[in-house]
């Protein structure tokens, strides 16, 4: 077959048109492409903006329950959301004896199962404008809407908004937060 000088720029835009939305599919976090492939633990290190929570999740001996099957759901604060917290906060979390008390945080941001937004978002709306859900931790998360934002709301009261949503990763979805979320 003989491309023409007309049907072979047609033919490169509709190759770089389906390149660009091959890197549709790689959502950026924290500079660095998300990948569908990858697991949570495994994407999650590449982000710039969640070192802080990849060191937590070492410093918690979690990382290789969260690069398991799964699937899971997981809230990701940033490291601006960490920074948020009361000053030394997050180095008393790190220190080996306040284990327990990092894994109980950390579980808290981890729901069982893939629920991207559209799956929130439908429960949200089956329950009145809330869906609340079970962590692995054990405790209650809250997710509602309010101007077309997604906001998280944990035991205490404090709320972290979603976003970017739907990372999908091969053992679960990511959500990234903008607030550590607080068991009771």
């Amino acid at each position: 077959m003989k491309l023409s000088l007309i049907t072979f720029p047609l033919a490169a835009a509709a190759l770089i048109a389906s390149g660009s939305a091959a890197l549709a599919q790689n959502p950026m976090v924290g500079g660095a492409a998300m990948y569908e492939t990858k697991n949570i633990v495994e994407n999650a290190a590449t982000s710039a903006d969640h070192t802080t929570l990849v060191a937590a999740v070492k410093a918690a001996g979690l990382v290789d329950t969260l690069a398991s099957p799964g699937p899971f759901t997981v809230f990701a604060p940033t490291n601006a959301a960490f920074a948020k917290l009361p000053a030394g906060t997050v180095e008393t979390l790190l220190k080996p004896e306040n284990k327990g008390t990092l894994t109980a945080v950390l579980t808290y941001h981890v729901v069982p199962g893939r629920l991207t937004a559209a799956d929130l978002a439908a429960q949200a709306k089956a329950n009145g404008g809330k869906a609340v859900l079970t962590t692995v931790q054990g405790a209650k998360l809250t997710i509602w809407q309010k101007n077309g934002d997604y906001y998280v709301t944990d035991a205490k009261g404090g709320v972290a908004k979603i976003g970017p949503a739907d990372v999908l990763q091969s053992n679960g979805v990511i959500h990234v937060i903008d607030g550590v979320l607080l068991p009771s």
